[in-house]
Parts: C-alpha cells; sequence; structure tokens
C-alpha cells in the first residue's frame, strides 16, 4: 500500500495505490502496518491501520514518515506566490505549499468456522448401560479476504471435540468419530466417542469443536493465531430406552403371552 501526495488546480490530492504482495506480504503486519490478530474465542479478527502524518507547511516538522514534495515538482503548471501571498500555511522556494492532512486508513476483516455437523448410533436412540456411538464432523477450512487491499487467508484445522452428552458429563477427544460400520465394530460396542447412558430419558447432545487457526498474508507463510477457535452444534436428541431380555422357548410372535411380549 503506498501513499502519493499530489497538487492539481491548487488542491492537494492523496492517491492510495497496492504495492506488489510478493514484495511486501512478508512484512505487511509488522513494519508497514498497526496490525492486530485477535481470537474472540468464536472468530479471528484482523484489523489494520495506516497512519500517515501530515505537513504543516513551511516552519514545521512533518515528521519522519510524511510525503510532503514541493509543490512545483508534482504539476507543470503551479502558479509563483508573491511572498506577500505566501499566508499562514508558508510557502516553500517560489511556490505556496498547502498544509497535508493527517491521514487514517482502517480496515478489519473477521473469520468464523462453520459448525460442526452431529449424528449418533442408533440414529436418535440408546440403551441405558450400553455404548451410544455420538460422531461429529469437521474438517480443515480456509477463507480469504482483504485488509487494507492486501489478500488474507484464515486457515482453521480442527483439534479437538467436546461432546455434550446431556446428562450433565461431557468428553473431550482427538477425533469426531466415526460409524461402526466403518470402523469394522460390531453394533453397541465402544468407540473413542461413544457414550454409556445410565438411565432412561431424553437427552440433547451437542458437539464442540476447537480449531487451530492460523494466518497467511499471501507469501505461503501461516502465523499462528493464540488459542482455540470454537464453533458448535446442537439439536441432535437420543432417547435412551430399557432393554430386557428372556430365554424362552418361543418367539413373541408364536407366543403372544411370553415373557417380554
Amino acid at each position: 500500500m503506498r501513499l502519493r501526495y499530489f497538487a492539481a488546480g491548487g488542491l492537494v490530492m492523496l492517491a492510495i495505490a497496492a504495492g506488489s504482495p510478493a514484495a511486501n506480504a512478508a512484512d505487511v503486519c509488522t513494519n508497514r502496518w498497526q496490525c492486530k490478530i485477535e481470537n474472540s474465542g468464536s472468530q479471528v479478527d484482523i484489523s489494520a491501520d495506516l497512519n500517515r502524518p501530515g505537513s504543516p507547511g513551511r516552519g514545521g516538522d512533518a515528521g519522519a514518515d510524511a510525503i510532503a514534495p514541493p509543490v512545483h515538482s508534482a504539476t507543470p503548471d503551479a502558479v509563483p506566490a508573491e511572498p506577500e501571498d505566501c499566508g499562514p500555511l508558508g510557502c516553500r522556494g517560489d511556490y505556496e505549499v498547502a498544509a497535508l492532512p493527517d491521514v487514517t486508513l482502517a480496515d478489519i476483516a473477521s473469520f468464523r468456522p462453520a459448525a460442526p455437523s452431529l449424528t449418533g448410533e442408533p440414529a436418535g436412540f440408546g440403551v441405558v448401560g450400553m455404548p451410544t456411538n455420538l460422531v461429529g464432523e469437521a474438517s480443515e477450512q480456509r477463507m480469504t479476504g482483504t485488509v487494507l487491499g492486501w489478500d488474507v487467508t484464515v486457515r482453521f484445522v480442527p483439534a479437538e471435540f467436546v461432546f455434550a452428552h446431556g446428562d450433565g458429563t461431557s468428553a473431550t477427544a482427538g477425533t469426531g468419530g466415526a460409524s461402526w460400520s466403518s470402523l469394522g465394530q460390531a453394533q453397541f460396542t465402544p468407540t473413542a466417542t461413544s457414550h454409556v447412558y445410565d438411565e432412561r430419558g431424553t437427552f440433547p447432545v451437542g458437539v464442540t469443536v476447537r480449531y487451530a487457526a492460523s494466518v497467511d498474508f499471501g507469501n505461503g507463510s501461516w502465523r499462528p493465531v493464540p488459542g482455540y477457535v470454537t464453533a458448535s452444534s446442537g439439536g441432535y436428541e437420543v432417547r435412551v430406552v430399557e432393554v430386557r431380555t428372556a430365554l424362552v422357548d418361543e418367539t413373541c410372535r408364536e407366543d403372544p403371552t411370553g415373557p417380554g411380549c
């Protein structure tokens, strides 16, 4: 990002031009900007301020960062100034000099990961004393945006899955889990994300994914963001029932009055 001052018809104008990302991306958030990368817990906010102090005219200190070329170097039709016409803004050489204003450019971009999905086995049901398999799904996400004209990419990588079982307990896993069939396991066998309910009832289950976030300012180098960014899903209910078994001679169809029928 470059700031250019130039004079036209006695006015001082400000032009904003994008620099070369390839040449300046490495220091874009250090030397070129007053930049902040903030983690609110639910999203990553990238903000930047670019400040350029103006020039008070002749006799003033424009500061090390001010860009204040003589007016006659920027336009061929500048009008010579008589000494008595210099006025409060001062003059430089043979030409009037207008004060350059202070300039502050500010921009912010926010990035929020998508919510995970949540399912279970058996779908919507569980059995007291037997594992109910819970499966949360989330994948790596990359989101792009711009801050002060520079390309920014934020990457979210699932790091932990926190399952809230709805019965007052929760568990943290490094994976979202998988179905019994994809794991090659029989139904009602324990998995890394299964839970055993101790009593009957209907329980609201939720999952929160903790994402590790990092930022790339266009040079292929990822800058880690401290802490986790979280996204949650709920609305999945598990109805837990009791199952009683009995050894019988005949099925319920054969003997509707038999045990358990």
